[in-house]
Order: C-alpha cells, then structure tokens, then sequence
C-alpha cells in the first residue's frame, strides 16, 4: 500500500484535495479533524493542564486557547508536545487498519509534516500551492481570523516553495474544481498501476 503524506500552507487547499482522494474511494485522514476529536476527548485534561481554563464542558474551548497561544507563543512547543503524540497515535492506527482493509493508497493529510520533521513512515508526499496572495485572501475570509494571527501561522511554516522542493508532487489549486479532480485522480491511477510509483 502507498502510504501518501499530504501537506501544504494554510489555506493551500488541502482540505479540497483531500475530499476529492476521498472521493475516489482512497483511505483518507485529516489531521485537523484528529485534533478537532481530541479536543473532545481525550486531549482535554492534557491541554487544560497545561492551560488551566480553556475548557468548558467537557471540551477545549478553541479560541480561548487560540488567545493563550497567540499571548505566549513560546508556549506552543508545550501544546505540540502534548498533543502530537495523540495524532500520531491515530495515524498509525489509521495506516494499519487502511492497510489490512486491501487499500492500495491511503492519504494522510499533515499540515506541519516538514517542520515537525517527524518520520511517519510515509512513501511519497504531495503538497498543495496557491499563489502567496490566494493563500492569504482565502485564509483572511474565514470566520475568527485576523491578519495577526495568520502571520504567526504562516511564520511557523515552510516557505511554499521550499515545500514545493521537498515533495514528490505538487498540486496546483488554482482554477476550476475540474483541473484540481483531474491531477489527483492522475495521481492515484498512477500510485495504484506502477508499483514502483511516479
């Protein structure tokens, strides 16, 4: 089985790429969505632990958090400490289980995959590009952000290009749905009749 990380700078469209690999029947997991459950669940103690009032009722308080973070970053090390060792946990478990199920490919979705610079045991990686100016005019629409805080996400990733050069694909997500459809269904056709891969 092709195990395929996918990564990419904020509102680089991978959430898009995700859904169309999921929509050709390919295994997929986002890490987003991992934290998002694990926020719920058992991250809470973790989390509230080392930022005592971020809960409430049972779940971590996103923006409340968001707020600690953006007033001490130098504490994001701990949070990351705490917390990615939850999500590897899952993606292996996601892996394995992909695996046994007869998947030829399965699509792991890691925003931070270069700078963690944690090996998980993946075949081949793609990453997602817009245009710099695309990125930040997507990522300014969304509910709850602010230029402050996307420059301190953004300061914390890759330069796109340098992810550009370090992964075995790109996938442009510029232009109409149907180019974006077209690559990534390229990609898995070509992933699942070469074995040696693209």
């Amino acid at each position: 089985m092709w195990k395929l990380g996918l990564t990419g700078s904020i509102a680089s469209g991978k959430s898009t790429a995700l859904e169309e690999f999921a929509a050709l029947g390919v295994p997929t997991f986002s890490s987003d969505d991992a934290v998002h459950e694990l926020y719920r669940g058992e991250a809470v103690p973790v989390v509230e632990a080392l930022f005592p009032g971020v809960s409430h009722n049972g779940e971590i308080d996103r923006k409340a958090l968001s707020a600690r973070i953006l007033a001490e970053p130098q504490r994001l090390g701990e949070l990351e400490a705490a917390v990615h060792p939850l999500v590897r946990a899952r993606i292996g478990r996601f892996l394995a289980d992909a695996e046994a199920s007869g998947a030829k490919v399965a699509v792991v979705d890691i925003p931070l995959l270069f700078e963690t610079g944690h090996d998980y045991g993946l075949d081949r990686v793609a990453t997602t590009w817009a245009p710099d100016g695309e990125i930040r005019a997507r990522a300014l629409a969304r509910p709850g952000m602010t230029v402050e805080k996307l420059d301190a996400i953004l300061a914390r990733q890759l330069p796109q290009d340098e992810k550009r050069k370090r992964a075995d694909y790109v996938i442009y997500t510029t232009g109409p749905m149907w180019k974006l459809r077209t690559v990534v269904k390229a990609l898995v056709e070509g992933l699942t009749q070469n074995p040696e891969g693209l």
